[in-house]
């Protein structure tokens, strides 16, 4: 190979490395977000989740987490965890004859922050979910003590590419038995489908265990008998 073949090659070699540690610096940038962990749960149930906040400024901290709740499927049960050195505040409004929260605040006591390369999560009780919807947006802000404010409000996209700034959302699922209808039967059937195959699966482990132990049992008789046998036949040739 020619020296400046070899060269370009490693020219080649150096852009490649390049621009895909560009890509994985990208990828992990998009991906950092405020998200709702885990991100579903059960229709019509109570549920607990979490905001987790990561903290993208390499200068500044995150010291306030805004959270709006869905207007359209309002929710009367929410009740914050104590976060040491934050203080959470709930608003409540009026929806028909109940009162409904509309936002969740979580503000930084003085010195208090999430630093840079670093992330909070920030835990909430909520119910009762809707049973009418596939999936609750939960739109946030995130503000920086430099004073930046960051909207994380973006709908899912419908070709389901992530926006820049997507709203965190929790995805509801169809309750334990509403799959197919049958309720507890099913599962208690399911249950015993499931015990009958392990026990089967047990037995034919028991069989092929013994099987295996005795094989073994003969295959160590055979050696020592072939053993014996050389002893015997080397003292022969020895007298």
């Amino acid at each position: 190979m020619s020296t400046s073949r070899h060269r370009a090659l490693l020219r080649a070699g150096a852009i490649v490395t390049l621009t895909s540690a560009a890509a994985l610096v990208t990828a992990g940038l998009a991906s950092a977000h405020v998200s709702v962990q885990p991100g579903e749960a059960a229709k019509g149930s109570y549920t607990k989740v979490a905001f987790r906040v990561p903290n993208e400024s390499a200068t500044a901290g995150t010291v306030k987490l805004e959270v709006n709740l869905p207007k359209d499927f309002p929710l009367t049960s929410v009740r914050t965890k104590a976060v040491p050195g934050w203080k959470a505040s709930v608003t409540k409004v009026k929806n028909g004859e109940k009162d409904v929260v509309s936002t969740i605040t979580w503000q930084a006591d003085q010195g208090v922050r999430i630093n840079p390369d670093e992330f909070a999560e920030f835990e909430v009780s909520l119910g009762k979910l809707p049973t009418n919807t596939d999936q609750l947006l939960l739109p946030a802000t995130q503000t920086y003590d430099d004073g930046k404010v960051v909207k994380w409000d973006a709908p899912p996209a419908a070709n389901g590419q992530e926006p820049d700034h997507p709203a965190p959302v929790l995805k509801l699922t169809a309750a334990a038995g509403d799959a197919h209808g049958h309720g507890a039967g099913a599962t208690a059937s399911a249950a015993a489908k499931t015990d009958g195959h392990k026990d089967a699966a047990a037995a034919g482990t028991d069989t092929a265990a013994r099987w295996l132990g005795g094989a073994g049992l003969a295959v160590g008789a055979l050696g020592l008998g072939f053993g014996v046998g050389a002893i015997l036949r080397g003292r022969r040739s020895a007298a």
